[in-house]
C-alpha cells in the first residue's frame, strides 16, 4: 500500500491501517515513495517522542532544551483532592553550579497518565544559601492544623553542614512558605553534617508522626537511619538510630504499614552499581522492622530474592496509598550519550560507563501476598489505556510450528511496533531447564539486537538478563539483569510488556518486575526465541495507543 504525504524535514507521520496507530516515515530523497513499513522487517534507527506520557518525562520541543528528567519522586495521597500528587527532583540537562533540583510536581487519578504541576519549591536565590540546592524528601498533609508539610533536603556544599532538613509548608498545595527559622542539623544530634538527607514521615501505631532519614555518624562510618519523633508535626525529637544493611548506604528511605506488615523501602546507593536496587524489610511492628537490619542477611523477606523489587534500571522508588491500593514510583535511568536525537546506545553500563542520574518516571502496583512479602506488577489502568488492538503478523521465522518453537537457535519475528505498546502472551517451557528470551530492537537484517533472556540458573532459579545477540553482538550486558526468582512450578510464563518509547517493562506471572531502558524498541520488529529444548506460545496480543 502505498501513500503520498507532504514532507516536513525528512521524517513525517503516517498512518497505516490497523498495523499502526502512527508510525515515522522516511524519504531517501524528495518525491520518492513512502517505505512500505506494514510490509518490511529491516532494522530502523527511530527517536524518541519529545515527551512521554506513561513512563512520564518533561516534554522537548527540541533536542537541545533544557529539560532534563526526572529526579527521585516523591509521592503522597492527597485525600482532599482524591489524587495521587507525585513531587520530584526536575534534573536539567544543564543544571546550575550550587542551585539546582527544584521541586516539580505532576498529578494522576489512574497512576499511568500525569498533568504537570510545574514548579512547587524553588532552588535558592544564590549559591551562599542552605538550600540552594534541594534533595529529596516527603510531603505530608496533616488534617489537624490544615497544612500541607514539605520535609526536604537543604544542600549546600559551602555551608557548614553539606546536608541539612528543612521544611516549607501550605493551606493549597500552590503557595509555599519557606520556614527559615527551623531545621535539623545532624551534628547537634550526634550525625554527619555531610550525609544528613532523604527525610520520609509516616504515623506510627502510637499515634505520633516518626521521621526517617538517611546520615552517618558524625563521625563518618556506615550508614545508618535516624528516627525523630513529633506530636504536630513542628517539634521533632531524636528518637535514636538503627543501621543500614552492612556498608551500603541506603538512600530514599519510605516506610508504611499495610495489613498487618510494616515495612521499609530502600534503594542501595546509586554509586555502587553492582547491588544498585530497591529493596525491603518487613516486619510485624515498627520497633522489629528497626531490629532487622541488625543483621540483613538473616532478616530478608521470605521472597527468595532478597527484597529486590525490580532491575537495576528502577531507582528511588517510593510508595503511596489511597487507602485501597499502594502504588510505587522510581525512575529509569537515560544512557550516556554525545548525540541527544540519536539515543540508541544500549551498552555500557557495568564497565565504567553507568546510566545518568534521573530519567523517566515509572509507576507500578504493589502486590502484598499471604505471607506479607511483595511483588509488583501492572498499574490496572495501563489496560485501559493501551485499548487498540493492533495486526500481529509473522515476518520471518526458524524452527517455529503450531506455535512452538523446538531447538536451538529457533524463533519467530514479528511485525514493526509503534511507540506504545503492550504486548502480552505466555511461554510453556518443555523442561526445567529449557531457555527463552524476547528480542526487541531487531530487524531482519540486524547484525546486533537486544534479548531479555530468562536465563535458567540452576533447575529451579530463574533471572533476567540482557543480551547483545547477532553475528556482532558482545553477548552478555553488564550491570541491567534483574534477579534470581524461582522457576514457575508448571513452567508457566504469563509475560506482558509495555513500552513508552525507549522505556519498558516486563510483569511475569504477578511475581517478576523488569524495567529497562532500550533506545530502538519503537517501529522495528520483535522476536521469541528459544535456547535448546521445546517452548510453546499462546494467548500473543498486542495494543497500543
Amino acid at each position: 500500500m502505498k501513500y503520498k504525504l507532504s514532507i516536513i524535514g525528512s521524517l513525517v507521520y503516517c498512518a497505516i491501517g490497523a498495523a499502526f496507530t502512527s508510525c515515522y516515515n522516511e524519504y531517501d530523497a524528495p518525491g520518492e515513495t513512502v517505505k512500505d513499513w506494514a510490509g518490511t522487517s529491516e532494522r530502523f534507527v527511530p527517536t524518541d517522542e519529545r515527551g512521554f506520557t506513561t513512563f512520564y518525562t518533561p516534554y522537548m520541543i527540541k533536542p537541545t532544551d533544557n529539560v532534563g528528567g526526572i529526579g527521585d519522586p516523591m509521592p503522597f495521597y492527597d485525600a482532599k483532592n482524591s489524587e495521587f500528587k507525585v513531587l520530584y527532583l526536575q534534573d536539567y540537562a544543564n543544571n546550575k553550579p550550587y542551585c539546582f533540583h527544584p521541586y516539580w510536581g505532576l498529578k494522576t487519578k489512574d497512576c499511568s497518565s500525569y498533568e504537570s504541576l510545574g514548579e512547587i519549591l524553588s532552588v535558592g536565590s544564590n549559591d551562599f544559601q542552605q538550600d540552594a540546592a534541594l534533595g529529596t524528601g516527603c510531603c505530608f498533609y496533616n488534617e489537624t492544623d490544615g497544612l500541607y508539610y514539605i520535609y526536604y533536603t537543604g544542600e549546600n556544599g559551602k555551608c557548614t553542614n553539606r546536608q541539612v532538613v528543612m521544611r516549607a509548608t501550605s493551606h493549597d498545595f500552590k503557595t509555599w512558605t519557606r520556614d527559615n527559622l527551623w531545621q535539623l542539623n545532624g551534628p547537634e544530634y550526634g550525625y554527619n553534617g555531610f550525609d544528613f538527607r532523604d527525610p520520609q514521615i509516616f504515623k506510627g501505631d502510637d499515634g505520633k508522626f516518626h521521621m526517617v532519614i538517611a546520615t552517618r555518624p558524625q563521625a563518618g562510618g556506615n550508614g545508618i537511619f535516624a528516627e525523630f519523633v513529633s506530636a504536630d508535626m513542628k517539634n521533632w525529637e531524636n528518637a535514636g538510630s538503627f543501621p543500614m544493611v552492612w556498608d551500603r548506604f541506603c538512600e530514599c528511605p519510605d516506610v508504611f504499614k499495610m495489613g498487618n506488615w510494616w515495612y521499609l523501602v530502600y534503594s542501595e546507593s546509586f554509586q555502587t552499581s553492582w547491588s544498585r536496587k530497591v529493596k525491603y524489610m518487613m516486619a510485624d511492628s515498627w520497633e522489629n522492622l528497626k531490629k532487622c537490619f541488625n543483621d540483613p542477611g538473616a532478616n530478608w523477606p521470605k521472597d527468595g530474592r532478597e527484597g529486590v523489587l525490580d532491575s537495576r534500571a528502577f531507582y528511588a522508588g517510593k510508595t503511596a496509598s489511597n487507602g485501597t491500593d499502594r502504588y510505587i514510583w522510581g525512575w529509569c535511568p537515560y544512557r550516556p550519550i554525545d548525540d541527544i536525537d540519536a539515543r540508541n546506545i544500549n551498552v555500557g553500563a557495568g564497565d565504567g560507563n553507568e546510566p545518568k542520574w534521573g530519567g523517566a518516571l515509572v509507576c507500578h502496583k504493589v502486590l502484598q501476598h499471604e505471607d506479607g512479602t511483595l511483588t509488583l506488577t501492572a498499574v490496572p489502568s495501563l489496560n485501559n489505556k493501551y485499548n487498540k488492538p493492533q495486526t500481529v503478523r509473522e515476518m520471518e521465522s526458524k524452527g517455529y510450528a503450531n506455535g512452538k518453537l523446538t531447538g536451538e537457535g529457533a524463533y519467530v519475528l514479528y511485525n514493526r511496533l509503534g511507540y506504545h505498546n503492550h504486548m502480552s502472551f505466555t511461554v510453556k517451557t518443555a523442561g526445567n531447564t529449557d531457555k527463552f528470551g524476547v528480542s526487541l530492537f531487531r530487524g531482519s537484517d540486524s547484525k546486533k539486537y537486544y534479548t531479555m533472556v530468562f536465563n535458567p540458573e540452576g533447575e529451579n532459579d530463574r533471572k533476567i538478563n540482557m543480551e547483545q545477540e547477532g553475528a556482532e553482538g558482545k553477548g552478555f550486558i553488564e550491570a541491567v539483569d534483574s534477579y534470581k526468582f524461582q522457576r514457575p512450578t508448571d513452567n508457566v510464563y504469563n509475560i506482558d510488556i509495555y513500552t513508552d518509547n525507549s522505556v519498558f517493562v516486563i510483569y511475569v506471572n504477578d511475581n517478576i518486575c523488569y524495567t529497562m531502558r532500550l533506545y530502538g524498541i519503537q517501529k522495528n520488529c520483535w522476536s521469541i526465541n528459544n535456547y535448546g529444548g521445546e517452548i510453546e506460545v499462546s494467548n500473543l496480543k498486542v495494543s497500543a495507543y
